[in-house]
């Protein structure tokens, strides 16, 4: 049986994987992330990272697919500082509530991890409360401003550090 969103009853074959982000279905969800930003803030307070910035050599891209299709995404950043920046985490409106995002969380921060980074920080917008209870779930602090970001009212900054072994 099919559900209103698309998706069977039978459970779907999730996969989690590193990709690239520049392939035309990849492009193509980040584009859907971005007009989903878009709509939630001013342009100047959308701090996107675009697709050749997500393929340097500091970044991991990893896409999550459920029964093939890429679903969601998220990114992070590996800093000269010593610390991780997630970036571009999303999941595609018809795969909401599949846990995804968690999924996700999980697999990046173990990737973190065995890159020897500790510590993570985050930037996200105030509007986008599901993504904001994810991270507290997982343990991220709300923080000052990092990096370049300027101090925004519309920017949450968070930031955790993993817990050794």
């Amino acid at each position: 049986m099919e559900r209103a969103n698309g998706l069977n009853d039978a459970r779907p074959a999730i996969a989690l994987a590193v990709e690239d982000p520049g392939s035309s279905e990849v492009i193509r969800l980040i584009e859907q992330l971005d007009s989903y930003l878009d709509g939630l803030y001013p342009p100047e307070c959308n701090h996107l990272m675009p697709i050749d910035s997500l393929r340097q050599p500091n970044v991991t891209f990893l896409v999550a697919r459920v029964d093939g299709r890429a679903a969601g995404c998220g990114a992070f950043v590996r800093h000269e500082a010593g610390y991780a920046e997630l970036k571009r985490m999303f999941v595609m409106q018809d795969f909401r509530g599949l846990g995804l995002g968690r999924q996700i969380l999980e697999r990046l921060e173990g990737l973190i991890a065995s890159n020897g980074l500790k510590v993570i920080r985050l930037e996200t917008g105030v509007s986008q409360f599901p993504a904001i209870g994810l991270y507290q779930r997982f343990g991220y602090q709300v923080r000052g401003p990092f990096g370049d970001y300027p101090n925004d009212p519309l920017s949450i900054f968070m930031e955790k550090t993993l817990s050794a072994g």
